[in-house]
């Protein structure tokens, strides 16, 4: 039998509304909750620094205008790799280019002592990490029925799609080739269980709690 997949908080446990999304506070709820570890996003800001978010803009800022100072509410990488690092598994979603040397330094220092990837839609993020570090674990991300097609073809050990292009078929496809599969975002039971049943090796879903309960029988949460 296909080992259970990872349970992957979507930025963290972001349907409880009462708790930002892409903050500490929020992974920490999706490790209470009982889950593996959690995906987040990263851009660059205009000191080169690693900010936790997902959109282009806060507020009235640009996030690739600004320093790091002039967001504190925004979590910096190295905050969350030295928070989380040694408890969860992390998904590292780089939203932009020019922030691998940033994102390949944090890792390095930090001395992951669980499992990671490191993700992208874009195919030249994905480039250039490999070409800068060939042991970093990478991931495609992919919404689009052509980004999808183009998976193989990319030095990736992760496949990461929208649940709608997801066959079982294609994880099938995706295992033969020795790569992993984790879908997104899926927020209803009876899809967890299916694709669980269909062994991927990672589900992220918004409902970190409905998560646990639905496929998480025997896990315990981390402290």
């Amino acid at each position: 039998m296909a080992a259970p997949p990872l349970l992957l908080g979507h930025r963290g446990a972001r349907a409880i509304k009462s708790v930002p999304e892409n903050t500490l506070p929020s992974f920490d709820l999706a490790l209470s909750h009982g889950c593996d570890g959690f995906e987040f996003d990263v851009r660059r800001t205009s000191d080169g620094r690693g900010l936790i978010c997902h959109d282009p803009r806060i507020g009235k800022l640009t996030v690739c205008h600004v320093t790091s100072n002039q967001l504190p509410q925004c979590p910096l990488l190295e905050d969350v790799l030295q928070h989380c690092a040694h408890r969860a598994f992390l998904d590292i979603e780089l939203k932009v280019s020019e922030l691998e040397t940033t994102v390949l330094t944090a890792l390095r220092e930090c001395q992951l002592q669980r499992d990671y990837v490191v993700s992208s839609f874009l195919p030249e993020v994905i480039m250039e990490l490999k070409a800068r570090s060939g042991t970093t674990p990478v991931g495609i991300i992919c919404d689009k029925p052509n980004e999808l097609a183009r998976w193989h073809q990319l030095p990736v050990e992760y496949v990461i799609p929208e649940q709608k292009l997801v066959t079982e078929q294609f994880v099938d496809e995706v295992h033969s080739a020795g790569r992993r599969l984790f879908v997104w975002t899926v927020n209803e039971p009876k899809e967890m269980l299916r694709f669980a049943g269909w062994g991927v090796d990672g589900i992220i879903s918004d409902d970190t709690k409905l998560l646990v309960q639905t496929l998480g029988l025997n896990r315990q949460p981390m402290p």
